[in-house]
């Protein structure tokens, strides 16, 4: 089965605190017919600068799924599930990566099922 481009996508806002514009980070797509938008977040506070260099003059970069397995010793389960990054190429074919997380945990069930 193929596999289909999601990306994240973003807007400006401006801060009600302090006045100063940003960007709201998302992924945005349809559940049983209904229009749904994810927030996503950079893990930490840095990691917004690091946004801005990924997504360059763009409003979207692609979202791009990292899975990943743990096996506790102790009792010998695995948890497996995805890492997410935000991705985008340069002209000269550099890779440009961010990790992002869900912003809430509604936004962590949203994702789940716009990525099915």
């Amino acid at each position: 089965m193929e596999q289909k481009t999601i990306y994240v996508e973003r807007e400006t806002f401006e801060s009600k605190k302090t006045g100063k514009t940003g960007y709201a980070y998302f992924i945005k797509g349809y559940v049983r017919g209904k229009e749904v938008k994810a927030g996503v977040v950079p893990p930490d506070v840095g990691g917004y600068t690091v946004l801005d260099i990924v997504f360059g003059d763009a409003m979207q970069a692609e979202l791009v799924l990292k899975p990943y397995e743990i096996k506790d010793d102790a009792t010998g389960n695995v948890i497996a599930g995805n890492t997410y990054y935000v991705r985008s190429v340069d002209e000269d074919g550099l890779v440009y990566e961010c990790q992002v997380k869900p912003a809430r945990k509604s936004d962590k069930n949203l994702m789940d099922m716009l990525l099915r």
